[in-house]
């Protein structure tokens, strides 16, 4: 078995990586990846410097793992700001610092793809690897986000200054009891709550504003730049600041992951005034991005939750991930769960401070998703 740390995905090929995969989770496709990389909105100068950990035996790949070494925290989604300044007023260097994770998108899923029946052997090899590496280049810290329960790492090495510290955050997913249609999603709700929501989908019946579903080839080059647009209107109207993602990632993913697409979009007099994107696999839809060309009231919650949930019930997905944060879904049926990610601090005296913490913030995290549970809409 050897491992080899590598600075761009093409230097393993789409065929190999293909050789590895066992799910059509969007985020981990060969496609994906390549698409950050080549539009470069995750390189060296944006702060994600590429360091994929890439496992072989005998020649043949047998295990990936995405792997950024990160000069700041931002696009994470699991904060660490805190930890950073600490650092910082210590007179310690936090950055630069290795994350395995999919940039911009807090979406659980798997982080480690092995070969087809592969057990958890190569995993926690790998998981020693980096830790390894972290310790040779000499960076404060070690992050792994987001992983579902098959990639949770199992590696508990007996020096206890290598444990991976578990930490617990919240999100609000969306869950497909098997409705027939968005009726019957909605006679599963509270009174109060069903007639709210009609109340919001009403502006959008018999209105000016037509909206309909598009996916993959239907697409156009046309469409996805006036979504590019709406994009950077949003993140303009909310930090100032351009997305994290440029138009050329857009029209790439658009060409080379067609399958894995989907779009919401709004029209008046056939002309775009809002698109969300959304990705999906075999049984979740993930909702990812919005923007508008004018506000209108209750436009981002048709776009971005509801025509998501009519997606899931037409084409019978499991789950709905509608974005990190945002309490306001709870009341449009989506339920409070909790995320995980392991973090590996090198430094003994932040480490012990940092497990004090995360304790604290389990527990209120678990408090919250319990009492935020009993406002779900349902009867």
């Amino acid at each position: 078995m050897k491992f080899k740390f590598i600075d761009n995905i093409d230097e393993i090929s789409p065929s190999q990586f293909e050789y590895l995969k066992d799910s059509n989770y969007p985020f981990l496709k060969y496609e994906f990846l390549s698409a950050l990389e080549q539009s470069n909105s995750v390189c060296a100068e944006t702060g994600w410097q590429v360091k994929h950990l890439t496992a072989w035996n005998n020649n043949q790949l047998v295990g990936f793992m995405p792997l950024y070494l990160k000069t700041h925290s931002y696009g994470e989604y699991v904060f660490d700001f805190q930890w950073a300044n600490a650092y910082h007023q210590s007179g310690i260097e936090y950055y630069p610092k290795l994350l395995s994770a999919i940039p911009f998108t807090p979406c659980t899923g798997p982080r480690i793809i092995l070969k087809s029946h592969s057990d958890n052997v190569i995993s926690d090899l790998m998981f020693e690897k980096i830790i390894e590496e972290a310790e040779r280049i000499n960076v404060s810290s070690f992050h792994y986000l987001f992983p579902n329960k098959d990639t949770i790492p199992t590696l508990q090495r007996k020096k206890s200054d290598a444990k991976l510290m578990h930490r617990v955050g919240m999100q609000y997913h969306w869950f497909n009891q098997n409705y027939n249609n968005f009726d019957d999603f909605l006679n599963q709700c509270k009174a109060k709550s069903r007639k709210n929501i009609k109340r919001e989908r009403k502006s959008f019946i018999d209105s000016s504003i037509s909206i309909k579903c598009i996916e993959g080839a239907q697409i156009d080059e046309s469409l996805w730049k006036q979504f590019y647009l709406f994009y950077c209107a949003t993140y303009a109207k909310r930090s100032g600041n351009y997305g994290y993602l440029n138009e050329s990632f857009f029209q790439i993913i658009g060409k080379s992951m067609p399958s894995s697409i989907v779009m919401a979009v709004a029209e008046v007099d056939n002309n775009p005034i809002a698109i969300s994107l959304f990705f999906k696999d075999q049984d979740t839809l993930y909702g990812r991005y919005w923007g508008c060309k004018q506000e209108i009231e209750f436009l981002h919650f048709e776009l971005c939750y509801y025509q998501g949930i009519k997606y899931c019930i037409r084409n019978n997905l499991k789950r709905f991930d509608a974005g990190a944060q945002g309490e306001h879904k709870i009341s449009r049926g989506f339920k409070p769960i909790k995320t995980e990610s392991y973090h590996w601090i090198k430094d003994k005296r932040f480490r012990d401070a940092i497990s004090h913490f995360l304790d604290q913030e389990k527990h209120l995290v678990e408090e919250s998703v319990s009492q935020l549970s009993a406002k779900l809409p349902f009867k």
